[in-house]
């Protein structure tokens, strides 16, 4: 480094702790030297998120948060606006592959055992983080004004009048009129702007206490704990390496895969046969005119089916509403239903593992059945992939003490 770049340096680092921070969080922060590919959706949950942020304010400059113009103001973007076509694409297309790589995500943690101590607050800030992501995922899908997210919105924002007492009040309260109207478009346009801020604030909360607890592994233990020294510093993890350059470059090559297939999508196939632009989205909304089939966009509707599929109580869908809250609520308590003596599922027996491979298949399965109509059948699969999807956190307890182990290593393995 020159004298003169070294001096510049030092004038900010008595200013701000420009060269401790890297040096903490990046240069001298010590991971796991076994990180597999899982270890990429964290990085890419970041990539997405800043493609999200910067296409969404590049958007908003051409947007009209108006009931009367909202959907020719799309068009006009995607007509007239240079490039505009691309960025409304990307920001599409970034929706979608946002909840894949979270979801992805956090199937890494139900793997590694990321929510097992000294994790559970790095874990409860990372379910704020994907409630805040359908929050904002929610508000923005009702700007297109379309009819499926005219009419998708209707059903989601109604569910609040099932709530007791307070329900017709609160459903008027979130939609600022006692329809879907133009307030409810401007109050959803707002949010939807401020919530990604406040989403990459929860995200670096995130990053803060990972860096502080360490990163989890493949085998699930602490090299913090473990023995010290390697060849970069006597008092670092043996097991560790340094994030820079070798996980840097790492998650780079991730990176470059993901947005080969990220641009694949968004240029040859956008809407992805419905699933992340659906058709009657390119219809303007009609407030007389109802789709045949009324149904989310894909990542919400794990939680619609099960929504649907308890039945309704005096007239009130308000149970559903319960489950379908506390099936997203009861990853919170995650952390305290593990009771197996090890973390990875490397380590765990064969029930913890069909447990897991259970949980999975309903999980997908309520995503399909929700996009499907309210038929007698899809209801009844409805109702056993609810029961099994809690069944995996209720009983966990059980089955992860009662399940035989295998030993876990003293040290990483390769």
């Amino acid at each position: 480094m020159s004298a003169e770049k070294t001096e510049n340096l030092s004038w900010i680092d008595k200013r701000f702790p420009l060269s401790e921070t890297w040096r903490k969080h990046v240069s001298e922060y010590y991971a796991p030297k076994n990180l597999n590919f899982w270890s990429f959706f964290g990085s890419l949950a970041i990539l997405t998120l800043l493609v999200q942020i910067v296409t969404g304010v590049w958007l908003a400059m051409s947007y009209k948060p108006d009931a009367n113009l909202a959907f020719a103001s799309v068009e006009y973007i995607m007509r007239d606006v240079e490039w505009g076509w691309l960025i409304r694409y990307m920001h599409s297309t970034g929706a979608s592959m946002f909840f894949i790589v979270i979801y992805l995500h956090m199937f890494r943690g139900l793997l590694w055992g990321s929510y097992r101590k000294p994790r559970e607050l790095l874990w409860m800030i990372g379910v704020t983080i994907y409630l805040f992501m359908m929050a904002t995922a929610f508000f923005g899908y009702l700007l297109p004004w379309g009819q499926m997210s005219y009419w998708g919105a209707q059903v989601i924002v109604n569910l609040f009048a099932a709530v007791p007492v307070i329900g017709d009040d609160l459903s008027v309260w979130v939609r600022g009129d006692y329809v879907i109207s133009d307030a409810t478009l401007n109050r959803f346009f707002a949010l939807h702007f401020l919530l990604p801020f406040l989403l990459a604030g929860l995200v670096f909360l995130h990053v803060v206490a990972l860096h502080h607890v360490g990163s989890s592994n493949p085998d699930g233990i602490e090299i913090k704990e473990g023995p010290k020294g390697n060849r970069w510093s006597p008092t670092a993890p043996a097991d560790g390496i340094p994030f820079h350059p070798y996980y840097t470059v790492k998650d780079l090559m991730g990176a470059v895969v993901f947005m080969a297939i990220f641009s694949y999508i968004m240029f040859f196939n956008p809407t992805f046969n419905g699933l992340f632009l659906e058709s009657p989205n390119f219809q303007p909304a009609n407030p007389m005119l109802t789709p045949p089939h009324i149904a989310p966009v894909w990542y919400f509707t794990p939680f619609y089916a099960m929504l649907r599929a308890v039945p309704p109580m005096y007239g009130s869908q308000f149970p559903g509403v319960v489950v379908m809250f506390a099936a997203i609520l009861i990853l919170y308590v995650l952390p305290w239903l593990d009771r197996s003596p090890v973390k990875s599922i490397r380590y765990k027996g064969p029930i913890f593992k069909a447990a897991t491979a259970i949980f999975v298949v309903s999980f997908i399965a309520l995503a399909w059945l929700g996009m499907k109509p309210a038929t007698p059948t899809y209801t009844l699969l409805a109702r056993l992939f609810t029961l099994s999807y809690f069944a995996y956190f209720i009983l966990m307890p059980i089955y992860s003490s009662l399940d035989k182990t295998k030993p876990v290593p003293q040290r990483v393995t390769s």
